[in-house]
């Protein structure tokens, strides 16, 4: 009896452990792509500040309206990508990206690899010629959310627009 009862725990055991292992790499969102992308737009556009009005959310790879250089210029890969919503200035006169990113299955650590290095090279950039752009992009925020969005804030008062879209994201 004992051995039967220890061999169920086992097994409760290891059927609890694997099915964490499931899914779609940490997600826990069950929304759609286009639910995802329109939600990230909602969100950036609705508390991104004044600098989302000159740099409109996109969160689609088009050819022919400068999302596709964009998406180069932030290091990420459409196919690395469930859906997306990212505003950046393409000037380089201003430190200022938001991107919010649900990662494809496997791909959480190419799309945060992709941001860092898009904050690391923005740093560099700003480092000998515009102090306050520098310091904003030293504090910029890259951080996994608990449905799995990769969120990166970059602009001015960057704990306040993260939490704000944070909060939006969380709650939609």
């Amino acid at each position: 009896m004992k051995k039967i009862l220890t061999l169920a725990l086992v097994l409760a055991l290891a059927v609890t452990g694997l099915s964490g292992c499931s899914g779609n790499g940490g997600t826990t969102s069950d929304k759609s792509p286009e639910e995802l992308a329109q939600l990230y737009h909602t969100a950036i556009t609705d508390n991104g500040g004044e600098m989302v009005e000159y740099n409109p959310v996109i969160t689609e790879k088009k050819e022919d309206d400068g999302s596709a250089m964009l998406l180069e210029m932030l290091g990420l890969d459409t196919g690395d990508m469930t859906a997306f919503g990212i505003s950046a200035s393409m000037m380089n006169v201003k430190a200022y990206a938001i991107a919010a990113v649900m990662p494809a299955e496997g791909k959480a650590d190419a799309v945060k690899e992709g941001l860092q290095g898009y904050i690391d090279q923005q740093k560099s950039s700003f480092e000998m010629y515009l102090a306050d752009q520098y310091e904003v992009a030293k504090n910029a925020r890259l951080e996994t959310l608990e449905d799995g969005t990769i969120l990166m804030v970059m602009c001015e008062d960057q704990d306040t627009v993260f939490d704000a879209i944070s909060a939006a994201i969380q709650a939609g």
